[in-house]
């Protein structure tokens, strides 16, 4: 077995990513240099605005689990490689659409490329990466990889359209957001686990363990995130705190708030959710809100249980360093909140 702990305890163990970072070390500078390479273009502002972005930081989460769960089988070919290169250009083009459609103005604790260079601009040079993205995992010659990767690629854009519809809707449900988050954000984790495998030419059984992995890791990544929104800081975000409720997002925490509040509070929610100028007064009487419901509590609680189930996927994994740094990972995404 190569999982034992749970993150349902008061202390989540060994919660640090480094472990995973080493482990997939040589694998990262390969990934890096080619994702430096296929940003390039002979139209200028296309680097330019890709290397904002990729140079701005990160912590490559996704590629590295690609690399991790090819490596784990003792994968000797660069398949991986470029694989994991394909999804953090997915992830990249994802990161440019959505500062768009979310009108953000910070990305990483940087100005969003959007602020820099326009709207226009950010949104077609998503369009480049996704294509040299699709053009890389062409290049392995994994038709299956390719269907992986390109359903996740068309689950993403459902997901961003799910989201316009709840945006600003204090009636979404739980199962509503539920359906956003594992498009937007699941769903990528889902597929950098499995093509991991797929490439090492392994069965369904360790392609289904390395997908449920990365897919309830990925539930837990974004309610971290969404509870760290009202109560973390910048520097955990990469934006500013209260960006998800200044652009009437419907999050986890708010949907949680909502269903137990009173009509006064719901009144509050749809005023500010359904309003353009919310104040820093607003954002200080929501996250007293949430703490009168619990709801970040809950929200972090709910992670904790996303984060168990994707520990129990990694025990039909081959048990070794993979697993264990894999597992730590997800100690990590919790803690960031702990």
């Amino acid at each position: 077995m190569a999982v034992v702990a749970t993150l349902s305890d008061n202390e989540t163990p060994r919660a640090s990513i480094q472990p995973l970072v080493d482990l997939v070390a040589p694998g990262m500078a390969d990934v890096n240099e080619l994702i430096l390479s296929k940003a390039g273009s002979n139209v200028d502002l296309i680097p330019e605005i890709a290397k904002h972005l990729i140079s701005s930081g990160g912590k490559r989460l996704r590629p590295m689990l690609t690399l991790a769960c090819a490596d784990m089988f003792g994968y000797q070919g660069n398949g991986h490689v470029i694989l994991a290169a394909s999804v953090e250009f997915m992830h990249t083009a994802t990161l440019l659409h959505d500062d768009v459609v979310d009108e953000s103005d910070m990305r990483r604790g940087k100005l969003a490329a959007r602020k820099l260079w326009g709207n226009q601009a950010s949104v077609l040079v998503g369009d480049y990466l996704l294509g040299q993205a699709f053009k890389m995992m062409v290049d392995t010659g994994s038709l299956e990889a390719l269907r992986i990767l390109a359903e996740a690629s068309a689950i993403i854009a459902e997901g961003e359209v799910l989201q316009l519809g709840a945006s600003k809707n204090i009636e979404t449900t739980e199962a509503e957001y539920l359906r956003v988050i594992e498009a937007k954000t699941a769903a990528l984790f889902a597929a950098a686990a499995e093509v991991g495998p797929e490439i090492a030419g392994q069965n369904d059984v360790m392609r289904k363990a390395a997908r449920t992995y990365g897919l309830e890791l990925g539930y837990a990544f974004q309610m971290v995130d969404d509870a760290l929104d009202y109560g973390g800081s910048s520097a955990d975000l990469g934006k500013d705190v209260g960006d998800d409720f200044r652009e009437g997002k419907i999050t986890l925490p708010v949907v949680l708030a909502v269903a137990r509040g009173t009509d006064q509070d719901r009144a509050f929610w749809k005023r500010c959710m359904e309003g353009d100028n919310v104040t820093d007064a607003d954002l200080a009487e929501a996250i007293e809100l949430l703490k009168k419901y619990d709801a970040i509590t809950e929200t972090v609680q709910r992670a904790r249980t996303y984060g168990d189930n994707a520990l129990k996927a990694l025990d039909q994994l081959p048990a070794g360093a993979h697993t264990d740094a894999l597992a730590d990972a997800v100690a990590f995404c919790i803690a960031r909140v702990s």
